[in-house]
């Protein structure tokens, strides 16, 4: 399932001076090459395109790559390679001038990310209300059973919440980078690691997210069930959440 973003910049800047041109950046090359994830990923499409504007020294376009290039997973330790070494083949001043787009996009504590196994996808803005902290959120499959890889920056944590159901439901979370959280409401907090597997019945309050000084990543997979939803109910408070590793 493409992750791409419905592609605005060609209108917004050039829809009056280059209508066409606007056009074909928008519906063109976002709206299908970019989307042919069958032939290269988006974090493949995004390495390649941050070579090619870093070799053309085109460094506004690249800013915005580097900031798209995120999104897609590329993590700070993976782009500083790359410039590290195109910049024998492309020019050495280019790397003195990208490296401090990368701090810009990426900032110093961004060394924390782990090796991240999936793409963090986009930012989960339609679910950032029960979220405290930044999350992405990528599909992996609709079906036979919905299943999404969330990645959390350090610290972040989704509200306590409950999967309801009249039989069946629930969720399962795979957890495959970084460390994280889980807590059911009357028990004690379990740390999680990958390869850690949760099985959270229904109607049961609950809380997870991401520790504070490291990016989680887990697959949720959502089990079918017969009358099922969601309840999202208040924040995980900074004073339960700070007291975790004490």
């Amino acid at each position: 399932m493409s992750m791409v973003k419905k592609q605005t910049a060609g209108r917004d800047r050039l829809g009056e001076s280059a209508p066409k041109f606007a056009e074909l950046n928008d519906d063109v090359l976002f709206g299908e090459v970019w989307s042919r994830e069958e032939q290269l990923s988006l974090r493949d499409r995004s390495l390649v395109t941050i070579a090619a504007l870093f070799s053309a020294g085109l460094y506004p376009q690249l800013k915005s790559h580097l900031i798209l290039g995120k999104e897609h997973g590329l993590t700070k330790k993976e782009v500083v390679e790359v410039i590290t070494q195109l910049a024998f083949y492309c020019g050495w001043p280019k790397a003195w001038s990208t490296f401090p787009l990368i701090d810009e996009v990426y900032g110093k504590e961004d060394d924390t990310i782990p090796e991240l196994v999936l793409p963090i996808g986009e930012p989960n803005t339609a679910y950032a209300k029960y979220f405290k902290g930044q999350s992405y959120l990528y599909p992996l499959t609709q079906e036979p059973i919905p299943s999404f890889n969330v990645t959390f920056e350090p610290g972040c944590r989704n509200n306590w919440h409950i999967h309801h159901a009249d039989k069946g439901g629930g969720q399962l979370l795979i957890c495959v980078a970084g460390h994280g959280w889980y807590q059911q409401q009357g028990k004690q907090p379990r740390k999680l690691a990958p390869g850690d597997v949760e099985v959270i019945p229904p109607n049961v309050k609950h809380w997870h997210g991401a520790a504070k000084d490291s990016w989680f990543q887990h697959i949720a997979q959502e089990i079918p069930g017969e009358n099922t939803s969601n309840e999202w109910c208040e924040e995980v408070d900074d004073e339960t959440y700070e007291a975790l590793d004490k």
